[in-house]
C-alpha cells in the first residue's frame, strides 16, 4: 500500500515523519478527524508504517469508521490483519455486519468465535439475535438463547428481550410470551416489544390488554397499539387510542402521524386526511421525506392532486420514495406531461429511478395512446438503468398496445382486463424487453380473440374507495400544540 506522509485533505499537521511522533493516540485523534473513506484509508496506511496494528481500540475504531461508510469489505480486511481479536473486536466486526446488511456473515463470525475459543459476553448476544431475527435463523436463534441461559447472561435485560422479539418475528408466540412471562425486571422497552410482537402476529386484542396493564407508557408504546390498529384496518380504534393520547398529554412523534395518514388513506377520507395534516402544521412537524411521502400517497389516492402536489413542492428533502409517488399519483390520474416532466426532473436532481417509478411513467403514457413514448421509456428502463422488467411493466405495455391503432384490426378497446392480464403474465414469463418481440407477441396473442373480449377500463382501476356513513369520524385531534 502506497501511503503519503502528509494529507493536505485531512487539515492536521505533517505526521509519520522522522521528526514527528505518530504512536496510538495521534492516530485516534486523526482518525476522529476523517469525514469520508479516502481519508480513513489514508490513516490505516500510516498506523500500518508505524506498527499500530496490534492497538485492538484503535482497529475497532477502523471496523466502525470503514462499516459507517457502507464498506464492509474493507473492515474486514482490517479485522483479519488481527491475530487474536478480543471479545470486544469480535462484538463490533458482528454488529457491523448485522446493521449494514450482511447478517449472515454476523452469523458466520459469531460461530467461528466460538470455534476458536472465544467466549461471548452479554454485549455479543443482543447482536447475534439481531442477525438471527434479520436472517429468520429460528433455530440458531434458540441455541444462542440456551447458550446465553448457560453462560449465566440470560438474567440480561437487554439480552431477554432481544429473544423475545425473534420469537415473535418467527412467530412463535408462545415462545415469545414465555421469555416476557419470565421476566423478573420489566421496562418500558420490554413492555412496548411484546405489544408490538402480539400486533405483528395479528393479536391486536391481546396486546390491547398488555397496554393497558403497562405501568407507563411512552410515545412508541402508543405508537405500537396505534400503526397495529391501522395495518390491521381497525382505524376507528386507532383514533380513538390517539384521543387519549392527547388527553394523556403525551406527544405523538412522526411515526405516530404517519400512522394516522395512512389510516385516512385506506378509509378514503380526504376531510380526516386534511385535519391531520391541519395537526401536523400547528405542532411545527417537520414535513420530511417520511411524512411527506405519506401526505403525498393520502391526498393523492382520496382524489387531491393538487394538494398532494403541494405537498411535494414544500419539500427541502426527497428521497426516491417520494418522487415515485408523485410521478406514479400523476400518472395513474392521466397527468401524462406532469408526470413525464417530473421523471426528467428528478433525472436533473440527479435521483435514479427505479422499477416503481416506470411503473408511474408507463402508467401516463397509457391514457394518451401514446406507443412510442412508452417504447422509449421502456427502453430507457431496460438498456439505460438495466432494471429488469415487472408484471407491472408488461401490464402497462399490453394495455397501450391494446389501445394502439396498429392493432385495431384485431380487436377494439373495451373491458375484460384478465385477457389483458394473461398477456402481460405471459410476456413476464418470457422475460422480453426487445419492443419489436413484445409487440409481436402481443398481436400473436390477441389475433384469434373476439374483440368484445378486449375492452379496457383503466381508469376503474385508479377508483377510491367512498368511507361509508357508519364509519365516518368526528374526532378533535387538537386545535392547540400538544
Amino acid at each position: 500500500m502506497k501511503v503519503a506522509c502528509c494529507s493536505p485533505e485531512l487539515n492536521v499537521p505533517c505526521l509519520g515523519t522522522p521528526r514527528t511522533r505518530f504512536g496510538s493516540e495521534e492516530a485516534h485523534l486523526i482518525l476522529q478527524k476523517c469525514s469520508n473513506f479516502k481519508q480513513l484509508k489514508q490513516v490505516h496506511g500510516r498506523i500500518i508504517r508505524f506498527g499500530l496494528i496490534y492497538d485492538q481500540l484503535l482497529m475497532r475504531n477502523l471496523i466502525q469508521l470503514s462499516s459507517s461508510y457502507g464498506k464492509l469489505n474493507y473492515a474486514t480486511l482490517v479485522f483479519d490483519q488481527l491475530n487474536a481479536p478480543d471479545t470486544f473486536t469480535w462484538n463490533v466486526m458482528i454488529r457491523a455486519n448485522t446493521i449494514g446488511g450482511s447478517p449472515k456473515m454476523a452469523l458466520l463470525l459469531f460461530k467461528a468465535m466460538l470455534s476458536q475459543g472465544f467466549a461471548p459476553d452479554k454485549f455479543t448476544y443482543p447482536f447475534v439475535i439481531s442477525a438471527c431475527v434479520a436472517s429468520n435463523a429460528l433455530d440458531l436463534g434458540r441455541l444462542t438463547h440456551a447458550l446465553a441461559i448457560k453462560m449465566g447472561f440470560w438474567s440480561d435485560l437487554y439480552v431477554q428481550t432481544n429473544v423475545m422479539n425473534l420469537y415473535f418475528k418467527c412467530h412463535e408466540v408462545d415462545d415469545g410470551w414465555k421469555v416476557f412471562d419470565k421476566m423478573r425486571v420489566r421496562n418500558v422497552f420490554a413492555w412496548t416489544s411484546v405489544i408490538a410482537g402480539f400486533v405483528a402476529c395479528g393479536s391486536l386484542d391481546t396486546a390491547r390488554k398488555l397496554f393497558e396493564k403497562m405501568p407507563s407508557k411512552n410515545v412508541v408504546s402508543w405508537t405500537a397499539m396505534i400503526d397495529g390498529y391501522v395495518k390491521h384496518e381497525r382505524p376507528i380504534e386507532a383514533f380513538n387510542l390517539f384521543e387519549r393520547m392527547l388527553v394523556d398529554d403525551v406527544r405523538p412523534n412522526e411515526y405516530t402521524v404517519v400512522s394516522l395518514v395512512r389510516a385516512c388513506t385506506e378509509m378514503g377520507s380526504l376531510k380526516l386526511g386534511r385535519r391531520i395534516h391541519d395537526f401536523v402544521l400547528k405542532n411545527n412537524f417537520d414535513l420530511g421525506p417520511f411524512l411527506g411521502t405519506a401526505l403525498i400517497d393520502m391526498y393523492s389516492k382520496c382524489g387531491s392532486l393538487d394538494e398532494a402536489r403541494k405537498v411535494f413542492d414544500l419539500m427541502q428533502v426527497r428521497t426516491l420514495a417520494t418522487w415515485n409517488t408523485m410521478i406514479t399519483s400523476l400518472g395513474v390520474h392521466g397527468f401524462r406531461d406532469e408526470a413525464i416532466s417530473l421523471f426528467e426532473e428528478m433525472v436533473k436532481a440527479n435521483e435514479v429511478p427505479d422499477a416503481i417509478t416506470f411503473v408511474g411513467v408507463l402508467s401516463a403514457c397509457i391514457y394518451v395512446n401514446d406507443t412510442q413514448l412508452a417504447q422509449k421509456y421502456f427502453n430507457l428502463m431496460t438498456d439505460h438503468y438495466g432494471i429488469t422488467p415487472i408484471l407491472e411493466h408488461y401490464t402497462c405495455m399490453v394495455e397501450i398496445y391494446t389501445r394502439a391503432v396498429e392493432l385495431d384490426e384485431f380487436y377494439t378497446p373495451g373491458s375484460a382486463l384478465e385477457a389483458n392480464h394473461d398477456v402481460a403474465e405471459l410476456l413476464h414469463k418470457s422475460k422480453l424487453t426487445n419492443i419489436d418481440d413484445i409487440k409481436k407477441l402481443v398481436q400473436k396473442q390477441y389475433e384469434d380473440l373476439d374483440a368484445s373480449e378486449l375492452v379496457i377500463d383503466h381508469s376503474s382501476m385508479s377508483s377510491e374507495p367512498q368511507l361509508s356513513s357508519s364509519r365516518r369520524l368526528h374526532i378533535d385531534i387538537g386545535q392547540t400544540s400538544t
